[in-house]
């Protein structure tokens, strides 16, 4: 697999995967229980994923 595939599988870990270790009310982040500041941390962080995807993507490289 190509790194890029890999990276695709990071949002699923940190979502599903990392749910039931973040599964506490203890500590609160910002204001939030640690498992809802979690998986909006996730929702963000898969946006950077996508981001970094895209631009390692050789079909979106201008001039080709």
């Amino acid at each position: 697999m190509r790194p890029r595939h890999l990276l695709g599988v990071l949002p699923v870990l940190g979502m599903l995967g990392g749910a039931w270790l973040a599964d506490r009310t203890e500590p609160y982040v910002l204001g939030l229980p640690f498992i809802l500041f979690w998986m909006l941390a996730w929702v963000v962080l898969t946006s950077v994923v996508l981001a970094v995807i895209y631009k390692l993507d050789p079909a979106n490289r201008s001039g080709e």
